[in-house]
């Protein structure tokens, strides 16, 4: 190892400059994230003790851009040190560079597709929140909570949530192989080709003849007019015999923010639909609904289960709060984070979590979920779930027993696996069965139904 001394005697006037450039934009580099962090909230003391941990981060700065064995750019070292920062606030946030944000600001590619996949990073590990319907991979079989541990043979441990979405990117045809598991059945290999599509967040047909059923698998611009055409069809199919719509939320990971206010406030007539919550506890918005029931008031049951994510879980936790829909099935993902992209002057942007929303009367979503009113599981799901009973050792933080030796994962385990399987939730139905002849929970979603609608006309006398 040669370790180089630099001369203090050359150059100093513009060396001492160098540095002083250097250190300021290293405090503006960490205040900024600090200071959202709550840091310089402290007293004195905790003022120092930032200023510290600064002149700590400034020294291996110098250390690294000096002595690390490949010579390193200021500005690989300044993206490394935000992107490190926003990896350990949470899995949605994180740092694009200059040529990343570009891209994301280019229209997109008729050659670029996707497997119409939704994913997040749970407890480390890449989890599937639900496929899209029609897409590849709501075809190939895979499921909500399923587990990926390799994309194209390469571990996913240590990818951050962008860097994963990005890899599952490519041109169209292109074909991609998984390792994923579902629940705690052993690892499998798919691959599964890209594919160019449209999402369709709006389908509607009749059921049993008197029954709407309308399944909304995403939120997009056109989603609130979809909704409101497909109702209108209904009632023309039906007419006067209608007692009812069944809404199915299963397996919609979420997407725009305001079209999913737009379809709660379509079936809420008054009252508030979604608390948007910023950091400081004053900052809180109200959303309320405008007058107006697309339905008229009929009865309303919305079909719910673990792929309902994000934003289906707003609409779902709206229409629960103002009591105008009866939740079947059970319990959402709970996420509910609103994530902001703010562009960065230097170039590249961030993508920071800057609020959460909750339901109507304060109910928070965000790791929790909500839970449905009437828990109805498909028993061909719950067939295959028994046998899986969470145990105290599957709890986070539970104490280890010391009479037990470590248990170390199989030998022929996935990159990223872990001795005990992660803690099992229900079994979520696929995607491509959804809305089928054999969809146990669609038929008692329409028994929920008939029943409501024989009280609400004997309540009408």
């Amino acid at each position: 190892m040669i370790v180089r001394l630099r001369s203090a005697a050359a150059d100093a006037g513009a060396v001492m400059e160098d540095v002083r450039v250097r250190r300021l934009a290293v405090a503006i580099l960490i205040s900024l994230p600090l200071v959202a962090g709550g840091a310089f909230a402290q007293q004195k003391a905790g003022k120092d003790n930032v200023y510290e941990e600064l002149n700590l981060l400034e020294q291996a700065f110098e250390r690294i851009r000096e002595d690390a064995v490949d010579p390193v750019t200021d500005s690989k070292l300044i993206g490394a040190a935000i992107a490190g920062m926003l990896s350990g606030l949470d899995p949605h946030s994180s740092f694009i560079d200059e040529a990343a944000f570009r891209a994301l600001q280019t229209p997109a590619n008729d050659d670029a597709a996707t497997l119409g996949l939704a994913v997040t990073i749970e407890s480390g590990q890449l989890k599937v929140v639900s496929p899209e319907d029609g897409s590849p991979a709501a075809r190939a079989g895979i499921r909500p909570g399923d587990i990926i541990y390799t994309i194209d043979k390469e571990p996913v441990y240590d990818l951050t949530l962008g860097e994963a979405e990005q890899k599952l990117r490519g041109p169209a045809g292109s074909e991609i192989q998984l390792t994923l598991r579902h629940g705690n059945e052993k690892p499998i290999d798919l691959t599964v080709k890209r594919e160019a599509y449209k999402l369709q967040t709006v389908v509607g047909r009749v059921e049993a003849g008197n029954i709407g059923y309308l399944r909304i698998a995403g939120f997009d611009g056109g989603t609130q007019a979809a909704l409101a055409d497909a109702v209108q069809d209904l009632r023309q199919k039906i007419g006067s015999k209608l007692i009812g719509f069944v809404l199915d939320l299963r397996n919609n990971p979420g997407g725009a923010f305001d079209a999913a206010v737009a379809v709660a406030d379509a079936f809420i007539d008054k009252g508030e639909i979604v608390l948007v919550k910023g950091r400081k506890p004053a900052n809180v918005k109200r959303i309320s609904a405008t007058p107006g029931d697309l339905t008229k008031g009929l009865p309303l049951v919305a079909l719910v289960n673990g792929g309902t994510a994000r934003e289906a879980e707003l609409v779902a936790g709206a229409l629960q709060d103002n009591h105008r829909a009866v939740l079947l099935g059970s319990k959402t993902l709970g996420e509910s984070s609103i994530v902001s992209l703010i562009p960065l002057s230097g170039g590249g942007a961030i993508r920071l979590t800057t609020a959460r929303f909750s339901t109507p009367s304060g109910r928070e979503i965000q790791g929790k979920g909500l839970d449905p009113d009437l828990a109805v599981t498909s028993l061909k799901l719950a067939r295959l779930a028994q046998g899986r009973v969470r145990r105290e050792a599957d709890l986070p933080g539970a104490l280890k027993n010391p009479d037990q030796a470590a248990a170390k994962p199989p030998a022929d385990a996935p990159p990223g696996a872990t001795a005990t399987p992660a803690p099992e939730e229900t079994p979520a139905v696929a995607t491509e069965d959804i809305g089928s002849a054999s969809d146990e929970q669609l038929i008692q979603a329409m028994d929920v139904l008939r029943g409501l609608s024989l009280i609400s006309r004997r309540a009408a006398g």
